[in-house]
């Protein structure tokens, strides 16, 4: 029987992300140029809608096994704790500061993980970059935040109100921020210090996950908090009990009733090892005091 000929497949350089890329991202280079429709983020986006070919099917992986082995390397010597909660929170909102409040405490004593977007994402990470500064510096960031609300309808205005509350920080601590270009109408916030984005959002969530080894924190959020709650849920339910990571729901109301998953996680911990290491609170100071006795 002829065999037939094999297919080479070339990646070519239509992708504006390099296939090659063997570090993680920082805020400027997602942001190299304004306005944002021209920047290296929106552009990537736009060609991942785009492009469906093999080729460029292969660009995205190699982009990011690249990314997924300088994250490797970035997390080997720290100690990360995840935040995760809805990119819907308004800048100056309730539950936007008490996010920034979260990520300031926990930054104190651990390194920060995010999804990376807007929102109580972003708000986590710009408090664990102020986790060395005074509180008046946090006020002061927040206050400039908070003329503008959200990316929509201005991403750029957006942006830019971000870059003027990020030169008040003048030695930002290390956080890291795990976005992807599924969501990419969701910009990525400036505040993380490095940033692991990812075109396959199944391997982003199961590296971010991953990588949050000192537990993970939820505040309210939707869709995708609640499938992160019961994504690390499954990993601590089959893991051994030196391996469970503390789970900490913020808001006993919203947890019990807004959206009832806590009922249900309390269910599933009930007589595994990970029962002593779920939590409902309902102060981020309690999730952060939990989270920092390591229980």
């Amino acid at each position: 029987m002829r065999s037939l000929p094999k297919r080479v497949l070339v990646v070519r350089d239509s992708s504006p992300a390099d296939p090659g890329r063997d570090g993680l991202y920082s805020p400027a280079e997602l942001y190299d140029v304004t306005p944002y429709a021209d920047s290296l983020d929106s552009r990537a986006y736009a060609w991942a809608i785009e492009e469906h070919s093999p080729e460029s099917l292969l660009s995205r992986a190699l982009h990011d096994e690249g990314v997924d082995q300088a994250l490797g390397r970035w997390c080997a010597d720290r100690d990360l704790v995840g935040v995760m909660g809805g990119h819907a929170a308004l800048r100056g909102s309730e539950v936007y500061v008490a996010a920034a409040r979260l990520g300031r405490l926990l930054g104190r004593g651990h390194t920060v993980a995010t999804g990376g977007g807007p929102g109580a994402m972003e708000a986590a990470n710009l408090g664990a970059s102020l986790a060395g500064a005074d509180e008046d510096a946090l006020d002061r960031a927040l206050a400039v935040l908070a003329e503008v609300p959200t990316f929509r309808p201005s991403i750029d205005d957006w942006v830019a109100s971000a870059w003027r509350a990020k030169a008040l920080v003048t030695d930002p601590a290390a956080s890291l921020g795990v976005p992807t270009w599924h969501y990419g109408h969701e910009p990525p916030n400036l505040f993380a210090t490095a940033i692991a984005k990812y075109f396959r959002n199944a391997q982003r969530e199961a590296i971010l996950l991953q990588v949050c080894d000192a537990g993970i924190v939820f505040l309210p959020g939707a869709g995708g908090t609640v499938q992160e709650v019961f994504q690390d849920a499954c990993e601590n339910y089959y893991a051994a009990e030196d391996k469970v990571a503390p789970m900490v729901l913020v808001g006993a109301r919203y947890w019990t009733e807004t959206l009832p998953a806590w009922p249900l996680l309390e269910a599933l911990a009930r007589g595994r090892a990970m029962e002593r290491h779920v939590h409902l609170v309902d102060s981020v100071e309690e999730a952060a005091a939990l989270v920092g006795e390591g229980d």
